[in-house]
């Protein structure tokens, strides 16, 4: 399959300044009558002339354009900067399929993709879409690959709204052009005080911040958005749902061609019937939710029943670098689940989920053997660990646990915006609070590494700080027969920067 992406950031407008002022000010006078937002898009699509930017009809062999934006949930680069998503993965694999090629337009705003669809810009919009009676009446939506909720979405360490009143008088942001609005309206018909607000940032997990930094009292949002939100803003959780389930679909125009149309449904069904769709699911989602009982519970039983099978070559690995052997396990049980077999989405390997080039250098040369992956990477956490020498412990340890997750360079992207905002980057709770930014176009487009998730790289320290809480309290701790060997694992030359290991 071959693969070319448009990847426009910033984006310029895809319409005439003034006539983007035009139809924002008909968005607003729409929005005061109550009307659905979705009847203005035939006006987007069609001023008698035919739109230069609108792509030729597909044909076999040729080019498939596919609408998305930048966010969480469907397109986006991973921390080795290769394209990731969802909505990317799906479109990827249903392109070589269906034998196109394809190129992707990430446009910078949600409320921008079906608008582009409208105009004839792509001949598909896979962006998390949900199915609305508004929306069908201007497109043609494919086969629903997933089912999500409305969630009103609040702070945490806050008071908890329990029903739709309880958001009259408060501020409540929604992203501008969300799905969500339609069902906002026929709420507010019954509720006539409910007011909104529509945020214009490039996706729900921006609007979702806006609630963790307390810039807004309570947020409404799909449930997939606010999983993965969750993940970089800890505090924020979902309030109560407002709707029915909803159902994402890629829209197509409202006269599509039916060929196309057949190949989507028979692409779903197959990826449905062979559980490729589910596995995507569970790539992209599983790992969001923060620990629960069950999480717990399952972790103590493959304390029980594997870690015996491990325990041994993580003693080793604390041999080698001194460090407790029971925190090395933690960060392997969050990495793969002890899974010596483990890969992820981006080719990391192994119990502790190691790249073929960081493995290399820590001298790894079968990637699935346990022994050789635990040590290899307890050498390389060692060695993150060790380039923070100002930092105190534990926080230097912390900080090097967000490292071996997101990446050195990445790190020291956050380190840099932190002495920006006057806070000690060799603090863990001032990196807390930062490495979440580094998600934020404005702060990655001014940073050497760029775009990352940041927020992942804090849930992962957290949970690994919790899982070593528990290792200390049920499993002992090892005496070394001898002193450490950490002064002969030095595996960077002075200035050389570390090797980054992202997922």
């Amino acid at each position: 399959m071959l693969l070319s992406l448009t990847l426009p950031l910033p984006l310029p407008r895809l319409v005439v300044p003034s006539l983007w002022l035009l139809v924002s000010n008909m968005l607003a006078r729409v929005a005061r009558r109550r009307a659905p937002i979705m009847v203005l898009l035939a006006l987007l699509g069609g001023c008698g002339k035919p739109d230069p930017a609108a792509v030729p009809p597909l044909v076999d062999g040729g080019e498939l354009v596919v609408l998305t934006h930048q966010s969480g949930t469907t397109f986006y680069p991973d921390s080795e900067g290769r394209q990731a998503g969802l909505e990317y993965e799906l479109a990827s694999r249903f392109a070589q399929e269906a034998g196109y090629t394809v190129r992707f337009i990430a446009l910078t705003q949600f409320s921008e993709v079906l608008p582009a669809l409208a105009r004839g810009e792509g001949h598909i919009a896979a962006a998390g879409l949900s199915i609305t009676p508004e929306a069908s009446k201007h497109f043609t939506f494919g086969p629903s690959y997933q089912e999500v909720s409305l969630e009103v979405v609040y702070d945490t360490e806050l008071l908890r709204p329990r029903s739709i009143e309880d958001l009259v008088g408060r501020r409540v942001d929604v992203l501008a052009g969300s799905l969500a609005i339609p069902e906002l309206l026929r709420m507010q018909a019954q509720l006539p005080a409910l007011a909104w607000n529509e945020v214009v940032v490039r996706d729900t997990e921006e609007v979702l911040g806006r609630v963790a930094g307390h810039q807004a009292d309570f947020a409404v949002a799909e449930s997939h958005a606010v999983d993965v939100a969750r993940n970089f803003h800890p505090s924020i959780g979902a309030a109560f749902a407002i709707g029915q389930p909803r159902r994402l679909a890629w829209a197509l125009p409202k006269n599509a061609d039916p060929e196309l149309v057949k190949k989507l449904e028979a692409f779903f069904t197959r990826i449905r019937r062979d559980a490729t769709l589910a596995r995507l699911l569970d790539r992209y989602y599983g790992h969001l939710q923060r620990l629960t009982d069950a999480d717990i519970a399952h972790f103590m039983s493959r304390v029980r029943t594997v870690l015996p099978l491990y325990r041994k070559h993580f003693q080793d690995a604390q041999d080698l670098t001194g460090i407790d052997w029971r925190l090395i396990a933690a960060l392997g049980f969050q990495e793969s689940h002890w899974d010596p077999n483990a890969v992820s989405p981006t080719g990391v390997r192994g119990l502790m989920m190691m790249q073929d080039d960081t493995a290399a250098k820590m001298g790894v040369k079968n990637l699935l053997d346990p022994r050789e992956n635990i040590l290899g990477g307890a050498r390389y956490f060692a060695m993150l660990r060790d380039l923070l020498g100002r930092a105190q412990e534990p926080d230097r340890t912390w900080i090097a646990l967000s490292a071996y997750n997101i990446g050195f360079g990445h790190l020291e992207d956050a380190r840099t915006i932190a002495r920006s905002l006057t806070l000690d980057p060799n603090v863990w709770v001032n990196m807390k609070r930062v490495l979440p930014l580094l998600m934020r176009p404005d702060y990655a487009a001014i940073r050497k590494f760029g775009y990352a998730r940041g927020g992942e790289a804090v849930i992962l320290t957290e949970n690994v700080r919790q899982y070593y809480d528990i290792l200390r309290r049920v499993e002992r701790p090892h005496k070394p027969a001898f002193d450490s060997l950490r002064e002969e694992i030095t595996l960077i030359r002075p200035g050389e920067r570390a090797p980054s290991l992202g997922r």
